[in-house]
C-alpha cells in the first residue's frame, strides 16, 4: 500500500458514529508521568507520615515494582486503606504538578495540545463528541475548550459543582423552537467526556461527589491501580461515567483509540467484545500492549499504528488485517503527526 492510499483509508475512518477512547499514552506524549515514573515517585515518597503496618505493606510492594510494574505489584500485594489513601495523595501530587506546567503553557499560547488539533478536524455531532478517557488529568477537557467547544462532564457549577447529568446537558442548550407541534433543541457544539475511573478535580463533600477545578488539601476521588480500581469503580460518580462510557461504546459505529493498552477491566467488558464483533477500529499508540497485539492479530477490522524502527530508520508500523507494513520517516502513531499528515489541509 502506498502512503497516499493509507491516508485516504485513515480519513474515511473518521466519519459518523465515531467514539474516541483515550489512554495514558496521549498524556505521556504531552509530558505527564507514566506508570514507571509514578512508581518511582511513590517508592520515594509514599511512606512519609505513615504508620508501621502501612510501611510494612509498602515494603512488601516495593521490591516487586522493577519486575512487575506498579499495577501488577498492587494486584499481588493489595495496599492497606491507609497506604491506599497515601498512594492517591502522592499520585495526585505528581500528576497535578506536571499538569499545571502544561496548562500554563497552553494558557499562555505557548503550545497547542495534540487533541485540540484533532477535535478541530473531526465531525461534531449535535449530541456531542463522545470521548472516553481512563486518565486522571484534565488535558482532554482543556484541549476540547481550546478547540472552541463546550465540555459536558455531567457536573454543573464551578465551586463544588454537583453531579447532575440532565442540567449539565441542558446548560449547553442555545435555542428552543416548536415545529409541527414538536419541540426542537439546538445545542452548543460540545464534547461529552466520560471518565469512568477518576479525575483530579473530583472530591467528596457532605457525602456527595463534587467537582472543583482548583487544588484542595483534601482526598481526591481517583482510583489507584490494582484490586481497588475495580471495586471503587462502582461508586458515584464513577458508576454514572462508566455507564455513559459503556453506552457510547455500545452505540459506536467505529472507534478511534489513542494511547490505550486494553488493560482496563471496566472498559474491556464492552469495548473489546464490540471490536471483536467487527466495529471498525483505528488504534494509535507508541507501542502496542500485549492485549492490543492479540486483538490486532485476531481482528481484521483493526488498523493499528505504532512506532517502528527498521534498519536504523524510524517510522510507523501499520497493521491492516494483521499484516504489518513499514512506512519510514513518518510518525503516524503520534496524534500530532497523524493530524498534520492525514487531516489538516
Amino acid at each position: 500500500m502506498e502512503i497516499h492510499d493509507l491516508k485516504l483509508l485513515l480519513q474515511h475512518h473518521l466519519t459518523d458514529g465515531l467514539v474516541t477512547v483515550v489512554g495514558s499514552g496521549l498524556s505521556c506524549a504531552e509530558g505527564l508521568p507514566g506508570m514507571g515514573e509514578l512508581a518511582t515517585h511513590l517508592d520515594a515518597s509514599v511512606t512519609s507520615g505513615l504508620g508501621g503496618a502501612d510501611i510494612d505493606r509498602w515494603n512488601a510492594i516495593s521490591p516487586l515494582l522493577p519486575t512487575k510494574g506498579l499495577e501488577s505489584a498492587l494486584l499481588a500485594v493489595p495496599p492497606t486503606p491507609g497506604l491506599e489513601s497515601a498512594i492517591v495523595a502522592r499520585t495526585a501530587e505528581l500528576i497535578s504538578e506536571r499538569e499545571r506546567t502544561i496548562v500554563s503553557e497552553v494558557f499562555s499560547r505557548k503550545r497547542t495540545l495534540r487533541f485540540t488539533r484533532l477535535v478541530r478536524q473531526i465531525l461534531k455531532p449535535p449530541s456531542g463528541i463522545p470521548i472516553i478517557t481512563t486518565n486522571y488529568d484534565r488535558l482532554i477537557e482543556i484541549a476540547v475548550e481550546e478547540a472552541g467547544l463546550g465540555v459536558d462532564t455531567l457536573f454543573i457549577g464551578n465551586f463544588a459543582g454537583e453531579l447532575n447529568e440532565q442540567e449539565s446537558r441542558l446548560s449547553f442548550c442555545r435555542e428552543v423552537t416548536i415545529k409541527a407541534a414538536r419541540v426542537q433543541y439546538r445545542y452548543r457544539p460540545r464534547a461529552n467526556v466520560f471518565k469512568p475511573h477518576r479525575s483530579l478535580d473530583w472530591y467528596h463533600r457532605a457525602e456527595k461527589p463534587v467537582r472543583y477545578s482548583g487544588n484542595l488539601d483534601l482526598q481526591r476521588l481517583i482510583i489507584t491501580p490494582g484490586l481497588n480500581k475495580f471495586r471503587n469503580g462502582y461508586e458515584s460518580p464513577f458508576d454514572r461515567h462508566r455507564e455513559r462510557a459503556n453506552s457510547a461504546i455500545d452505540r459506536a459505529n467505529r472507534f478511534l483509540v489513542i494511547g490505550y493498552g486494553f488493560n482496563d477491566d471496566h472498559l474491556e467488558t464492552h469495548l473489546t467484545p464490540r471490536i471483536r464483533n467487527g466495529v471498525p477500529t483505528l488504534l494509535l499508540t507508541y507501542s502496542l500492549s500485549d492485549n492490543a497485539v492479540k486483538l490486532v492479530k485476531e481482528c481484521s477490522n483493526i488498523i493499528a499504528i505504532q512506532f517502528t524502527k527498521k534498519g536504523g530508520v524510524a517510522g510507523s508500523g501499520v497493521f491492516i488485517s494483521g499484516v504489518e507494513t513499514f512506512f519510514p520517516k513518518i510518525d503516524l502513531w503520534d496524534l500530532g503527526s497523524f493530524v498534520s499528515e492525514v487531516l489538516e489541509p
